[in-house]
């Protein structure tokens, strides 16, 4: 099933009956919202995102890192749960976290998550940037990133000993008629703005040049399947196309600048080449410059990755609230529900009323902070107190409004895990 797997009426009906009786059989009632990821659904992702990746490097004949493998870093901005950041890892094929702040990478080495955390992000935290320079094993497993001079003057000098690990964001976007299509990210676009920030790098002896990232929004963060857009989405599938062509000769041209830049400063070559997302996992494994890949939406399935063409993977995320009201017929009304997307305002930034199906938003109104109202053909058959499931427009993003993940296997309550705000972080 292309999109949103399991999106049927019978089959999301089925979904709300049986995660209404897994929460239903826990010995105490569970605080709303009720968030819970499905584990089946879960581990069926991962192993379907490295299914992707081997199959790719197969058929284009590439290869990288062991055994010409390309892993899988795991993006953990899409999951802010440590034990499902470690159930990813778990998986063969995935390796590494992708962190979205120094902070989090910090707390992600001290408690034995990963030994190998690349931040996504440029940091100017001058705390977490000192702890950083004073920690053997976190000097050891964190890579930085910079993409200009104003960034790189602010990293320390270690206070132990070892070497600063530096990767370099590069700009990954498609430029096409004096138009910038793709995430307004890195300054860094050419090969030699490349190398003059690799040169200031390779400048400074406590900084190692190990790394460079290269993310393709553009490809990997838009559907391009969308029922009822089919001329949008074969715009969409122009622009991956055209990106992809572009990207494949700019990447080279960087690696071979920056193997150059690392041979003559007497520096061991680049560790990674990093690139990509869930929604580009094939075209960016066959670039034979790419060294490894990073996903983490694929893995819960937010509603912004259903209809893609290159894959169709099984949403393992949801929150649950409870009916509190019956305005009238064919009309309830949940408590909560404004877990609204960051990104550009709009309808599809808000969660979707999933289970049962024949529920929607009302315009005028959306999805509130403290209550929601829901209209649609299922209304008149739910009761005060049941729960109404919904999906999320992005991944990892619900965990921020609770302590717990609900971890459900089959009909079962199998378990939970500590979000980062369960843990009393806030990055």
């Amino acid at each position: 099933m292309r999109g949103a797997a399991a999106g049927g009426v019978v089959e999301r009906n089925r979904l709300w009956r049986r995660l209404c009786d897994a929460v239903a059989a826990s010995p105490d009632p569970l605080p709303t919202p009720v968030v819970v990821v499905d584990l089946d659904a879960f581990d069926a992702n991962a192993a379907d995102l490295a299914r992707r990746v081997t199959e790719a490097n197969g058929a284009n004949g590439t290869a990288a890192g062991p055994e010409g493998k390309r892993p899988i870093r795991v993006a953990s901005k899409s999951l802010r749960v440590p034990d499902l950041i470690s159930r990813a890892l778990a998986t063969p094929g995935f390796a590494g976290v992708l962190a979205y702040t120094l902070a989090e990478a910090l707390w992600l080495v001290d408690h034995d998550v990963s030994d190998d955390v690349v931040v996504a992000y440029p940091s100017v935290d001058r705390g977490a940037l000192a702890r950083l320079a004073a920690s053997p094993a976190a000097l050891a497993a964190v890579t930085v990133m910079v993409d200009c001079p104003e960034q790189l003057a602010l990293l320390p000098q270690p206070t132990v000993g070892s070497r600063l690990r530096v990767a370099i964001d590069v700009d990954a976007g498609l430029r096409i008629a004096g138009a910038h299509l793709g995430p307004k990210r890195s300054p860094l676009h050419t090969a030699e703005a490349i190398g003059e920030l690799a040169g200031l790098i390779l400048a400074r002896p406590e900084l190692a040049l190990v790394g460079v990232m290269t993310y393709e929004g553009q490809v990997a963060g838009l559907a391009d399947d969308v029922p009822g857009q089919r001329g949008r989405s074969a715009v969409v599938r122009r622009v991956k196309g055209l990106s992809v062509r572009q990207l494949g000769p700019r990447r080279a041209e960087i690696a071979a600048e920056l193997d150059r830049l690392l041979a003559q400063a007497g520096e061991p070559p680049l560790e990674f080449f990093n690139a990509g997302g869930s929604g580009s996992l094939e075209t960016s494994s066959a670039d034979p410059v790419v060294t490894e890949v990073t996903a983490g939406s694929g893995l819960l399935v937010p509603s912004l990755f259903d209809h893609y063409r290159s894959f169709a993977p099984r949403p393992a995320a949801y929150f649950g609230l409870p009916v509190t009201r019956r305005p009238g017929p064919g009309m309830v009304t949940v408590h909560g529900g404004g877990l609204v997307a960051s990104g550009p305002a709009g309808s599809d930034r808000l969660p979707t009323p999933w289970a049962p199906a024949g529920l929607a938003l009302l315009p005028m109104e959306g999805a509130g902070e403290v209550q929601t109202p829901l209209v649609g053909e299922a209304a008149d058959r739910l009761s005060v107190g049941d729960l109404v499931w919904f999906r999320h427009a992005k991944s990892g993003e619900p965990f921020e409004h609770t302590p717990t993940a609900w971890l459900v296997r089959g009909e079962a309550l199998v378990g939970s895990a500590t979000t980062y705000r369960g843990h009393g972080l806030a990055f």
